[in-house]
Formats: C-alpha cells, structure tokens, sequence
C-alpha cells in the first residue's frame, strides 16, 4: 500500500507557531502509525511557501532579498521540524528550481481554462488575498487582521475557469470520493459550493510584484502566490512523469488549518479536475490554538513560541499536549497552567509513575529478571479507528485508559503485599503483566510520542530491566513517591 500524507506549506513572513508545530506533528503521527503497518510505503510532505508582496515587502523592510529572507525563515521551519522530532520524507521549498519549473508546466497544461481579463478588487497584501465588496464594507475598508486598509486594485490578470468544476468538486464531496473532515468543515465547504464558484486571479502583474514564477509565454506576470503554492502536493512527488507521482497520487490525506479549507477544498480540487486528476482522498482539517483563552496577537504580547515549550518540557511532552488537549475537531487552548497539569498529573504522575514503579519492583523482588511475558489483552480497535478518523484526542484517550487502568491493577492487586506474602509465582505473574501492559503502551505511543515510547520497550524488552537514567517525566514541583 502506498501512503501519501502532507501538511500545508507555512507561509515564511512570520515565526513558526503553535498551529504549525501542532499540524507537523499530526501528520508525523499517521506517517509514523501507518509506517509501522505491514507492506506500507509512507511519503510524508511538508514545507515553506516562499513567493509573494508580504516576502517582498518584509525583505525591503530588512533590507535583504527576498530569497535570503526565505532562506532564514524555511530554515527556523526545519529546526522546528527537528526539535519535534518530526520526520518527513520530503521538505519542499516553493523558491526550488524543481518547484518552479514544475508549476510552469502545470499553467500550460491548464492553459484551455485559464484566459485573461481585467481584474477589480479589494487586495489585502497580508493575506496575499483579494477580498469582496462586502467584506470590505463589513470590515469598514481596514482589514482586521493586519490593520491595514484594504487597496482597491484594478489590473489586468490571468482568470481560472473554477466556476467550470463546482458540481464536480461537490458531487466528489457528497459521494465520499473526497472525504472532508470534520463533518462541520465539510458542511461548510458545501455550503460554499451550493453559492457556485467564481472564476478566480491566478496571477499578478510582475510591476506589482516581481517576487513570484514567471507566467510562462508572458514576462509581464508571475503566478498568483496562493495558486502556486497548492501545486507543492503534486510538484514534490516529481508531476507529471515522475514515478513517485504515478505511485503515490492521489494523497491519502492532506492537514490543514481551517483558515486555508476554500483553498484546498475548492480551489485545488477544481486545478486538479483541470489537470485531468483524482482529488485526495482524505481533507483534515484542524482547528485554531489560542492562548489563555485569547488569539495570539504582538499588540496582547501573548505569543508562545513552540521553541519555548519544547525547551521546557521535551518534544514528546508538547506532541501528547497538543495532540490530546486540543480537540481534534474543534479550537483548542493553550496555557502555561494547563500544560503544567498535564505534564505533572498524567506524564509524570500516571505514565512515569506506572513505568518507575514497575521497573523499581522486578529490580526489588526479581533481581530485575521480568520473566516470560504475556501478550497484552487490550482491544485496540477504537484507538485504530480514531487515527483512522484523525481523531487524534480519541487516541490517546484510549491510551490512558489503559494507563490509567494499569495503575489501577498495581494499587488492586498489591505486589510488595504479595512478596510479603512470599508467593513467587504470583508475584511473577502480576509483574509480567504490568510489563505487558506497559510495552502495548509503549507500542501504541510509538506514533505520539517516540522518545518515551522507545524509553520504555528499552527498558523492558529484553527480558531483563535495564537501568533508567533519571525519570521518563521529570516533575516540575516535588512530589512522594508512591509505595513499591
């Protein structure tokens, strides 16, 4: 089976935040899960989308070249990337050589529905966006934002003929060949389409903005940022001829946040439509991180870098947190205080807790020899059909519920009474099947939270307890031990 799962590509005007790192690690959950799958092969995409007025007009402000500011904003993506310990495959740059003579020979190949007219409109250039009449009006000219006002822009450019493929993109959505995810996003997406969709720009006037591909045949215009930046998922796996695109095409899934779903949900679908192509298979789409209850915001001074929590707590601490407090169809909140209980009272209090005292007993009662293991009984069904689902929350949930009934087990049956009790078998039954538990634990966490998850199978898989250095989750504030 071939699995082809992307994120989408951050825009490199500003630093990487919470809703990237959290949409990183999503998708490096399912390309990790489905990696461990028999006969699988995984293709995990993601990168930097580089073109555009906000690159150019950030680049004068500093007083370097646009590609140089590329080169230093895609690089704080990666090292984000790599202290989550995120793993894709492949990490696309819109500025690539490839990229940019690829999305070429997609404009000609597009070239029947693509004609030229006059365009006049609203244009926020922080959104790199036209925008209607009437949201204009609603927003009194300033867009909210950036605080800018909007710019009223008549120019001649390059039209798409998307209004060509709306019953197409909708029947795909109704029949279930494009699976949107949630069912509100998907309702929403629909709602859109029942409007029909317009014809849209898909390209700007190079003495506007020469920051962009060259539309081929015409050197007076480049591609419209956000139309270029879509064609990523088919130009990294080498369209048209490449085999990586014959194998792996169409996506099983595409993230997103749910401010980009007209984007992929309309408008990449009608371009592929186009292009004589299967849509996706599957749409996720997330929701927005807050903080303390409130949009991240310079004016509030409330912005998190994910650096900061990484630093503090630990890569795999900030992928349970964000894969298991943020709801996975909904908006999400993140705060210092929350984190904190989470880290203390579930990482450190029930998972490590479970782990230490296991490992702390066999070394007291057996010589650290664990003994024949049995194989784990727990049903793992609904945590399968969670990922399935992108329900990541769900998932773990079903985790710790096996977590949380270990603990249980150890605290019922009582180890240090039974070797009290000087009953040896008993006692080697019961603790083996806390190590049973613990490696299907393990096993499940593997896609979460790798680090911990290898920590574990480590520690008990041999047959013998090896040593751990420190604790897996070391507590922020000083709490007893439990009785071993």
């Amino acid at each position: 089976m071939k699995y082809y799962v992307t994120t989408s590509i951050p825009y490199v005007n500003g630093e990487p935040h919470l809703g990237h790192a959290m949409e990183f690690v999503m998708a490096d959950v399912l390309a990790r899960y489905t990696r461990n799958q028999p006969d699988t092969e995984v293709v995990f995409s993601t990168g930097t989308d580089e073109h555009g007025g906000k690159i150019a007009e950030k680049a004068i402000e500093l007083g370097i070249t646009p590609k140089a500011l590329s080169n230093q904003m895609s690089q704080k993506f990666r090292d984000l990337i790599t202290a989550l310990s995120v793993e894709p495959d492949r990490f696309i740059r819109t500025t690539d050589k490839a990229h940019e003579q690829r999305s070429q020979l997609i404009w000609k190949a597009l070239a029947s529905d693509i004609y030229k007219n006059k365009y006049v409109g609203w244009y926020c250039t922080g959104d790199e966006e036209f925008f209607t009449e009437t949201v204009v009006k609603e927003n009194k000219g300033v867009c909210p934002d950036h605080n800018r006002a909007y710019e009223k822009i008549e120019e001649e450019n390059y039209f798409f003929r998307l209004s060509k493929y709306t019953d197409q993109i909708r029947a795909a959505i109704q029949s279930g060949k494009f699976v949107v995810v949630p069912e509100s996003r998907k309702n929403e997406i629909v709602s859109l389409l029942k409007g029909g969709l317009e014809d849209i720009s898909i390209s700007r006037p190079k003495d506007k903005i020469d920051w962009g591909i060259p539309v081929p045949g015409d050197k007076s215009q480049v591609m419209y940022v956000w139309f270029e930046a879509l064609l990523n998922y088919i130009t990294v796996l080498g369209y048209p001829e490449h085999d990586d695109f014959k194998q792996f095409w169409p996506a099983s899934l595409q993230i997103i946040g749910k401010g980009i779903l007209r984007f992929h949900a309309a408008i990449f679908p009608g371009i592929l439509l186009a292009l004589g192509l299967p849509l996706a298979k599957q749409l996720y789409v997330h929701g927005y991180v807050t903080v303390d209850g409130k949009k991240m915001s310079k004016s509030l001074g409330n912005s998190v870098s994910p650096n900061e929590v990484i630093t503090k707590y630990g890569a795999d601490a900030f992928r349970y947190y964000f894969l298991r407090h943020v709801p996975s169809y909904d908006d999400g909140d993140f705060s210092w205080a929350a984190f904190d209980a989470a880290y203390n009272n579930e990482l450190a209090n029930e998972l490590g807790n479970a782990v230490q005292r296991t490992a702390a007993m066999l070394h007291k009662y057996q010589q650290g020899i664990i003994g024949e293991v049995p194989e784990s009984g727990h049903d793992t069904g609904a945590y399968r059909e969670a990922l399935a689902d992108c329900r990541f929350d769900r998932a773990l949930d079903t985790v710790w519920e096996q977590v949380r009934g270990l603990n249980q087990y150890i605290d019922l049956e009582k180890p240090w009474q039974i070797a009290k009790d000087d009953d040896a078998e008993h006692l080697r039954t019961v603790l083996a099947n806390q190590v049973s538990d613990l490696l299907q634990i393990a096993e499940l966490l593997q896609p979460f939270m790798p680090t911990t998850a290898g920590k574990i199978q480590t520690l008990f898989a041999n047959g013998l307890v090896q040593p751990l250095e420190g604790t897996l989750f070391p507590k922020q504030e000083t709490a007893p031990v439990a009785e071993v």
